[in-house]
């Protein structure tokens, strides 16, 4: 899947952690990656919440790995390439 969304320049949209690991293990090479970490009681917002943090964060999100909860997101950079 990742690198399908390189080879598309596409973000990897997920809620398994497994996906952090997989992004930084790649050594750069991925476009973004989003982990949403929405519990149940929240799952109502989790549409709109992914379309304002697109909206918010933009380009920001290529070459970074975001830990998206409802009403915040930390965002880290993906190591570059060696």
């Amino acid at each position: 899947m990742i690198a399908r969304a390189e080879s598309e320049r596409r973000i990897v949209l997920a809620e398994d952690k497994d996906f952090g690991q997989l992004s930084f293990s790649a050594g750069g090479g991925s476009v973004g990656c989003v982990l949403l970490r929405f519990p149940a009681g929240a799952r109502a917002s989790l549409g709109a919440d992914v379309v304002q943090l697109v909206e918010t964060l933009g380009d920001r999100l290529l070459c970074s790995f975001v830990t998206a909860e409802p009403g915040r997101a930390r965002i880290t950079r993906l190591p570059g390439p060696s």
